[in-house]
């Protein structure tokens, strides 16, 4: 049986080996499976918000945190490349690979680019932001639009300048040092067979952990997962 827990373990690993998304042949040859019952779990898995898929076919778009089309983050390690759909996700697959990474970037998504070095397990440039202007609560309305707004800056002063430009509003400012710890933690569990999204009560308690308590981090209170 095609669970999503195990399907979603099965795309992550082959992403994470081979740097690009397994299609519908390659799932059935590895899970055992007919392709009609892997084209079912695939969109069973988007419905649960575990993949997002191509608009009009079940080939994958983005598994958190990796992206299969270009972005405006790119993850490099000996093992090889990737793209992370945001910042956070960026930290997100440093955290899955679990090796020294690279993330380039560019600032505010200008021009300036700019790489964050994972050495040791530790983040290099502490002086770099994140800017999360997107409510968590509505982070699944558009996802990829939530990502793409998920930016590295310099500083205050520069998302400032950015949201008033751009007519995007002010969310949450953490630095990058304390979003790579929450990431280790969230996508913790992401290279798991046993994989299942965060409950509500869940996220919020790792949200408070981590002192991410701007309303951009409220979450609904039920019986659904983020």
């Amino acid at each position: 049986m095609i669970t999503n827990s195990k399907l979603h373990y099965t795309i992550i690993r082959f992403i994470i080996d081979n740097g690009f998304a397994p299609d519908i042949n390659h799932l059935a040859e590895i899970m055992k499976a007919e392709a009609s019952e892997v084209e079912e779990g695939l969109y069973a898995l988007q419905e649960y918000h575990g993949v997002v898929l191509q608009p009009k076919e079940p080939k994958v778009w983005v598994i958190h945190p990796f992206s299969m089309a270009p972005t405006n983050f790119l993850v490099r390690s000996e093992k090889g490349i990737w793209w992370g759909n945001c910042a956070w996700c960026s930290l997100g697959i440093a955290a899955l690979l679990k090796e020294d990474v690279t993330i380039t970037t560019r600032l505010a998504a200008y021009d300036e680019q700019v790489v964050i070095h994972i050495s040791n397990g530790m983040v290099q440039e502490k002086d770099l932001y994140i800017h999360f202007p997107v409510p968590m609560k509505k982070a699944w309305d558009n996802v990829i639009y939530t990502c793409s707004n998920m930016l590295v800056f310099k500083n205050e002063e520069q998302i400032n300048e950015w949201i008033m430009r751009h007519n995007i509003p002010k969310g949450d400012i953490q630095p990058v040092s304390n979003v790579w710890e929450f990431s280790k933690k969230w996508y913790g569990n992401h290279l798991n067979p046993d994989w299942q999204k965060w409950t509500m009560q869940e996220a919020k308690e790792i949200f408070s952990r981590f002192n991410l308590t701007h309303p951009t981090w409220d979450l609904e209170t039920s019986d659904k997962r983020f």
